[in-house]
């Protein structure tokens, strides 16, 4: 890519899309185009189309996608599936359309099947049944995937596709109801250490700078501090006598992987510059490369080494009757490494930056 070359991110208010504007202006490209939802419907087809006609980008980072953990995806699948399809459907084919020298898509780790043999390589796409959690989800980004694979190889696009694995960092999503583990459990220790410290003018100060969810931003009221006992019990984060303890979903004996997002925006930027559709199709015929660190933990180890970033000194109680999800997602990362590009940030490093943000 040119330093001065047209350059559209798509999604650069969520987690990824704004990682990938900051590696982009670091690197020093200076012509990025933005366009928030209110501006740009990206599920209007018409819209899509309309707007790339009149800017005509060269380049197209697809990061716009509707989020969310197991919670999200299994309460609310029709959104999951649809905005998702809409949105990849619209960006790619206009891409092509109108001519676009080269497009990157995001895509997810939950398109594997769930139980896919371990580390998960590209090649295991559609060779089982999917996870049913997030199901809708994931057949949104297979799709999305195919989509890529079929546009270049019927009018010879320069189009790839990137699997990164679960994701954390800068701008994450801290709601309770929508969001993905790693910042969920951030989040509830930090709040069961205010309640821990008895520090109830803490607690509605985070409440008021994050959404909380599950209808509960309507109904808590800061001025009742019973209330807000009530609110963090039903958040998992619960007092017995003088004791706090928080509640986690699951067994917590399944593992994840994850990737911090500034990582996976080195990543694309990478292959952005390095990588065509023509050099991906030798390592998959599908035009999509893993990203990941090779290297999983479980959850209940997660929730402890958060624990203790966090400061919090009680508990952990596991609530069994909630889903694990996915047994393990650990991605085969041999072939990004193939391409010359390797992850840079710890976990417990990346964590602590996130807690500091969240924090700050």
């Amino acid at each position: 890519m040119e330093k001065n070359a047209k350059i559209f991110v798509a999604g650069h208010r969520g987690l990824v899309g704004s990682a990938i504007v900051r590696k982009l202006r670091e690197k020093g490209y200076s012509n990025i185009i933005t366009k928030t939802k209110a501006e740009l419907d990206l599920r209007r087809q018409a819209d899509v189309e309309s707007f790339f006609e009149r800017e005509r980008p060269e380049y197209v980072f697809l990061a716009a996608a509707k989020v969310g953990g197991i919670l999200a995806n299994s309460t609310y699948p029709a959104e999951f599936i649809y905005d998702n399809l809409a949105i990849a459907l619209n960006v790619i084919h206009a891409s092509y359309k109108y001519g676009v020298k080269k497009l990157l898509n995001l895509g997810s780790s939950c398109i594997y099947p769930k139980y896919a043999p371990q580390p998960m390589k590209e090649e295991y796409l559609l060779t089982g049944s999917l996870e049913p959690t997030n199901e809708a989800y994931a057949i949104a980004k297979i799709s999305a995937i195919k989509l890529v694979r079929y546009y270049n190889q019927q009018y010879g696009t320069n189009f790839i596709s990137v699997m990164p694995t679960n994701l954390y960092g800068p701008n994450d999503n801290f709601n309770l109801e929508t969001s993905h583990v790693l910042p969920a459990l951030i989040r509830k220790f930090h709040l069961a250490k205010l309640l821990e410290n008895g520090d109830i003018d803490a607690i509605k100060e985070d409440f008021k700078k994050y959404p909380i969810g599950f209808g509960l931003d309507e109904k808590v009221d800061l001025n009742d501090e019973d209330g807000i006992i009530k609110v963090l019990d039903k958040l998992g984060i619960k007092r017995e006598g003088k004791d706090v303890y928080v509640e986690i979903w699951g067994s917590g004996e399944v593992y994840r992987e994850f990737l911090h997002v500034d990582d996976l925006a080195d990543a694309c930027v990478y292959l952005m510059e390095n990588v065509d559709a023509k050099d991906m199709a030798k390592l998959c015929p599908d035009y999509f490369v893993n990203i990941g660190t090779g290297v999983d933990i479980k959850i209940k180890d997660l929730a402890v080494m958060i624990k203790e970033i966090v400061g919090f000194k009680g508990n952990i109680k596991h609530d069994l009757t909630k889903p694990d999800g996915t047994p393990r997602k650990l991605l085969d990362v041999s072939k990004i490494k193939q391409l010359g590009w390797e992850p840079k940030i710890g976990l417990e490093e990346g964590i602590k930056q996130v807690y500091e943000c969240y924090v700050g």
